[in-house]
């Protein structure tokens, strides 16, 4: 893409990274009242449906008892077919060999008037028989009570927490009162222990389903004395009286048969309603915090994820404005590279073209002429060798093709090719070349071709930036120790006027030139210290830049030497 395509719609990526900003801080504000909207809607669903499971339950516990009454209770007609007594021990014959919790009634009884007094049969378990019994001491309450209502009297109904009494009314109501009349009564005595132990444990894990049975504990209670425990899922542990529980259901609602009825009242199991009359009281309480704790945990959880999402949709807007600017930025410098290139091969070019057509005319004639334009031809032609060899360097090392072939390099045969080769531009550039080589330095395994290419690029660099007028370059060669082995440093310094601090870590970078080299109109393609990275990277070494304004710079490159146990192997090779 052209750069001032780039640069063209750069206002335009800007305008859409604002606009895609503003649109994220909008969503956020939305997201954030959905959100708790939506905490609220999940808290009152959560505990809508805590409550529903524990009136079902309720009622479910209710429909039980009251299923059991109806089915031990035999209709008008079956007592004036076969008696009282034989008609209800042929309805408890029936329900005990049916029922699927037999157990659920300790003592079971009929009371009858008869003889000015009440008569009171117990059920025999074994034979079924209805068989005379003295009333029990914690009947008598409920004796009393059933005598009151037989002589008219609304005496309240005693507080026995297990008994239930199950009245048999006439099928007319009493022609001097007007209300119906009691037969009989069936008493039945629930089997709190058989109620923990078999039905309310099969209730609530009908009722309360996996997370409700995870998050909460449930007891069972007496409503008249709290402290008699009848079920906790929980056996070691009893919630504190003074907290607050998160749903409550009364059960042991004691059934009533409608008065005057024919047949047995329609039970509906497992339907959400309780009727606050129970006897015993179900709370359900969280296992850990409360419900409003669960909940904003929750929302925080979700406003986490949506503001990890709202930030990746910002990071994605700033990489792109980030990846446009770089993309910029790229391309400008290839524009400028293709200037700087164009520019280094057109001035041999030129002296080349020159020097061939003054070739052509008189001076032709002149030997000395002659010897000069062709030292000049010489030159410019090594000279644009030079540039395209960096410009295929770097596309090589783009490539990942920095590095040819791999053989045993001698250190101080390396400096002594890469002087030999750059004798005639350091001679140009009137720099005089101080060499401090240690001897005996151990070879190194690498591409020498590669490697030379490198310290020619810095002893060019050398050259360049090492001030006006002759100059000094110095160049030295020293094993030191690495931290997985020993390595060979060379370093190549001038006397220059150094490069700026804020420069300094943009000098390895591809086609970066300095403010100096652009003023000074210096040559070059801004190539040739990023190859020298690439190669002695590829070597498995560093380089690395020592510069102080005004008084110089030094470029530190440190290669491996090669291990110990090939090195005379390699000395054998370069001998």
């Amino acid at each position: 893409m052209d750069p001032d395509q780039i640069r063209r719609r750069a206002p335009v990526l800007w305008l859409f990274v604002g606009l895609l900003v503003v649109l994220v801080c909008v969503l956020a504000v939305l997201q954030y009242r959905w959100i708790g909207e939506i905490s609220a809607n999940e808290q009152k669903k959560h505990q809508d449906d805590l409550q529903a499971a524990a009136n079902k339950l309720s009622s479910d516990f209710n429909a039980e008892l009251s299923t059991a009454a109806a089915a031990l209770q035999p209709d008008d007609q079956q007592v004036q077919e076969l008696g009282r007594q034989k008609a209800y021990e042929s309805r408890y014959s029936a329900w005990y060999a049916s029922a699927p919790h037999r157990g659920v009634f300790r003592r079971v009884a009929v009371v009858a008037p008869g003889n000015g007094r009440l008569d009171l049969r117990m059920f025999n378990r074994e034979t079924g028989a209805l068989e005379p019994a003295e009333w029990p001491a914690d009947w008598i309450t409920m004796r009393d009570f059933v005598a009151a209502r037989l002589s008219g009297s609304n005496a309240p109904r005693p507080e026995n927490f297990t008994l239930i009494d199950y009245p048999r009314f006439r099928g007319q109501p009493d022609p001097g009162t007007g209300r119906p009349e009691e037969q009989d009564w069936l008493f039945l005595d629930v089997d709190n222990k058989y109620v923990s132990e078999a039905i309310l444990p099969d209730l609530f894990a009908q009722f309360f389903t996996d997370d409700l049975r995870s998050q909460y504990r449930v007891e069972v209670v007496s409503r008249v004395n709290p402290a008699e425990l009848i079920f906790a899922t929980d056996s070691g542990h009893r919630q504190s009286s003074g907290s607050e529980a998160q749903a409550t259901a009364t059960l042991f609602d004691s059934p009533r048969p409608p008065r005057g009825r024919a047949a047995a009242p329609i039970l509906l199991r497992g339907v959400a309603n309780d009727s606050g009359r129970g006897r015993w009281l179900l709370s359900a309480w969280l296992r850990n915090g409360s419900l409003d704790t669960i909940v904003a945990s929750a929302r925080r959880r979700n406003l986490a994820i949506s503001g990890g999402i709202l930030l990746l949709l910002l990071a994605t807007g700033a990489a792109l404005a980030q990846f446009s600017r770089r993309a910029q930025q790229l391309a400008q410098v290839e524009m400028e590279f293709v200037a700087g290139v164009s520019h280094e091969l057109r001035t041999p070019l030129t002296v080349i073209r020159t020097a061939a057509f003054n070739l052509r005319g008189k001076v032709a004639s002149n030997p000395s002429q002659v010897e000069r334009y062709g030292a000049l031809i010489q030159q410019e032609s090594e000279r644009l060798g030079a540039i395209v060899e960096q410009v295929l360097r770097f596309a090589s090392a783009q490539a990942g093709r920095v590095v040819q072939e791999r053989q045993p390099v001698s250190v101080s045969g390396l400096i002594e090719e890469t002087l030999q080769s750059s004798k005639s531009m350091l001679e140009d550039a009137l720099c005089e070349v101080q060499t401090r080589i240690d001897p005996d330095l151990p070879p190194i395994t690498g591409d020498s071709l590669a490697l030379r290419h490198a310290l020619q690029n810095l002893l060019a660099n050398a050259a360049k930036y090492g001030g006006a007028g002759k100059q000094s370059v110095a160049i030295s060669a020293e094993t030191v120790p690495g931290a997985k082995g020993t390595k060979i440093e060379i370093r190549v310094s001038d006397h220059g006027s150094g490069i700026p601090p804020e420069e300094q870590k943009h000098v390895f970078d591809a086609f970066f030139r300095g403010r100096k080299a652009v003023q000074d109109q210096i040559h070059g393609t801004g190539l040739g210290l990023h190859l020298v990275k690439k190669i002695v990277e590829a070597h498995g070494g560093t380089v690395n830049l020592e510069s102080e304004p005004g008084v110089g710079s030094t470029f530190i490159v440190r290669i491996p030497a090669a291990p110990a146990e090939h090195q005379n192997e390699l000395a054998h090779s370069l001998g």
